[in-house]
């Protein structure tokens, strides 16, 4: 049974952006294995404090996250 894991940083992304990611996902991993495996694919959407991701060494925020999709950051 497939078990797909994301992990992103809190507030960056509406509860209809994640279940956006969850459904195509899902698509995904059925496209490759086929459609009788799509009622056991599993999809965990784990949100990670902002804060508490870091890239560089660096600790990223909400609002960082938020200005770097804008082209921002």
């Amino acid at each position: 049974m497939p078990l797909i894991e994301v992990k992103v940083i809190e507030n960056v992304f509406t509860p209809a952006q994640k279940t956006q990611m969850v459904k195509k996902l899902t698509d995904a991993m059925v496209e490759i294995e086929g459609e009788n495996l799509r009622s056991v694919t599993t999809v965990i959407v784990e949100e990670v404090r902002s804060g508490d991701w870091a890239m560089g060494g660096k600790p990223l925020s909400s609002n960082e996250v938020k200005a770097i999709a804008a082209g921002k950051g």
